[in-house]
């Protein structure tokens, strides 16, 4: 399952509105900028964010966009399947052979189980000054 720049720079709009929740509406202009994202992009990402009731706007000259529930009621899951679609490792799942049918949803069960139990408010505290370990893949 790969997370295509929908659902990566949606979570960057979300993780922005819930570091400031409760401080009133900020704009796509401010986030873009902050992120070094284009602001065009983001506007097209928006909309369905609110058309799921995620977040909601304010017009004005002070307006933007605020989330609609506290941060951590909202999970990454939420916003991922907003912007993504369904959770699924591969398409066609119900065609393959039962061994293999099986692995795909236990990848998919636990890819569900972290982003579901993943809250905006988990992302928006967390510390980017903690070092990674950087995962090594061979192939």
């Amino acid at each position: 399952m790969k997370i295509s720049t929908k659902g990566r720079y949606g979570l960057t709009i979300m993780i922005a509105l819930a570091k400031k929740y409760g401080d009133g509406p900020i704009s796509l202009k401010s986030i873009a900028r902050e992120h070094q994202l284009s602001e065009h992009y983001l506007e097209q990402l928006i909309a369905p964010l609110r058309n799921a009731g995620l977040v909601r706007s304010v017009r004005g000259a002070y307006g933007g966009y605020m989330l609609t529930r506290n941060p951590n009621q909202i999970t990454s899951g939420d916003v991922i399947r907003v912007l993504e679609g369904p959770i699924s490792p591969v398409e066609g799942i119900e065609d393959e052979e039962p061994a293999k049918q099986a692995l795909w949803m236990r990848i998919r069960d636990a890819v569900k189980e972290v982003l579901d139990t993943t809250t905006l408010y988990d992302l928006a505290q967390h510390d980017d000054s903690e070092d990674q370990e950087a995962y090594m893949f061979y192939i």
